[in-house]
């Protein structure tokens, strides 16, 4: 029985590694030439991890990554607004959150199939009956009993089977993305908050950190040079931030407009294509869950959708599982994106720091553990 999935990203490559487990035989479509150190770093949450675990590639990747030492929130001047007690985190949790870069995890996860698996330089044209894509130069066909579409935010699968959808949007965000050079200053995971803008930093396995800075903007507005935009806007605030820039590579940084979902899919199946990541759920990076989302979704699928299955009918089971838990942390996301980042009143903007100031640690801990609290399926090898 054959699967394909479309997109070698962190939740393609997942699926693929989870769907191999269950006994499929697993081709994967990514339309890049070659693989590089792309992107920039991310937070595995525990429910990353815990999905990592089950797909056996956990233990690997916690050795490549840095367990967070949380630091929690403070403002543009330094001054704390909340402390988070990483200890007490993990064990509400059973495990702390790992920074890692983006670059590392997919190689851990490329590493974990056989090397024929992934098919790069390959653009998949159409989906129907079959999957119809771009190689080499030769237009290829190819039937499958199972395709995953793990094809990114601007998925052809998702248009192409839901012409219907507007597809993504503008979150009213621009985002800086960089990693510094070997870094002996301070390393926590902590998020700083000023009127319309944020920078976070999340230090990364290999003594780098990684850090990442978003500014209200409209849609299609460009800059010369994105690195003194970056110092112009953060170059003020507290330590470490500008210190972090100056350990960065300036042609190293990437700018992002920051897009997602915000129209629902009533579905993440048709027939025997099942959507996932992105394609399926595309969120702000507010809760940090992009990625671990991602990795429940390759979870989940290989769990339910045994080659010898029925497979619509495991689909079904898929998208009763994982559409209202993605599409519901994609709606918190976005609702913390505008309380925080966006939030640009100077007169609101003190109002939450002040309430959350006054807000029980615990209870501050438990709102910011509930996303991560997740128990993945066991997955049935073949």
């Amino acid at each position: 029985m054959d699967a394909i999935v479309i997109g070698a990203g962190i939740g393609g490559l997942c699926a693929a590694i989870g769907l191999r487990r269950r006994g499929w035989q697993v081709t994967v479509l990514e339309r890049t030439a070659r693989f590089g150190e792309v992107g920039a770093g991310l937070t595995l949450m525990a429910n990353g991890l815990r999905g990592l675990d089950a797909l056996g590639v956990g233990d690997r990747v916690r050795a490549a990554g840095h367990p967070d030492t949380p630091g929690g929130i403070r403002t543009a001047s330094g001054r704390w607004i909340s402390r988070i007690d990483g200890a007490a985190m993990t064990r509400l949790l059973g495990t702390s959150a790992l920074g890692i870069h983006r670059a590392s995890l997919h190689e851990i996860l490329r590493a974990a199939l056989p090397a024929d698996t992934i098919v790069t330089g390959a653009e998949v044209t159409d989906i129907g009956g079959q999957v119809v894509y771009r190689h080499d130069g030769e237009t290829v066909t190819r039937a499958a009993s199972l395709v995953v579409a793990a094809d990114g935010i601007d998925s052809t699968v998702r248009a192409r089977l839901w012409p219907g959808h507007p597809g993504p949007v503008h979150s009213g965000s621009t985002a800086w993305l960089g990693v510094t050079g070997p870094w002996d200053g301070e390393r926590m995971a902590a998020i700083s908050w000023g009127q319309g803008a944020e920078f976070g930093m999340v230090p990364l396995g290999d003594g780098r950190v990684y850090w990442f800075a978003a500014v209200n903007a409209p849609a299609g507005r460009y800059v010369d040079d994105d690195t003194a935009a970056v110092r112009a806007r953060f170059g003020g605030w507290h330590a470490p931030v500008p210190d972090l820039l100056d350990a960065t590579d300036p042609a190293a940084v990437i700018r992002t407009e920051l897009r997602h979902l915000a129209t629902a899919l009533p579905s993440y199946v048709h027939g025997r294509v099942a959507l996932l990541g992105d394609a399926a759920h595309a969120m702000t990076p507010n809760l940090g869950q992009g990625a671990n989302q991602a990795i429940e979704d390759a979870v989940v699928l290989a769990s339910v959708c045994g080659p010898d299955d029925d497979i619509p009918a495991a689909l079904a089971g898929y998208d009763r599982q994982r559409r209202p838990r993605s599409q519901q942390i994609a709606r918190a996301a976005e609702q913390l994106g505008r309380i925080g980042q966006q939030l640009s009143n100077p007169v609101a903007v003190e109002l939450r720091n002040t309430l959350m100031r006054l807000t029980p640690p615990r209870t501050a801990l438990r709102s910011m553990a509930r996303h991560a609290d997740w128990t993945p399926p066991q997955i049935t090898q073949a």
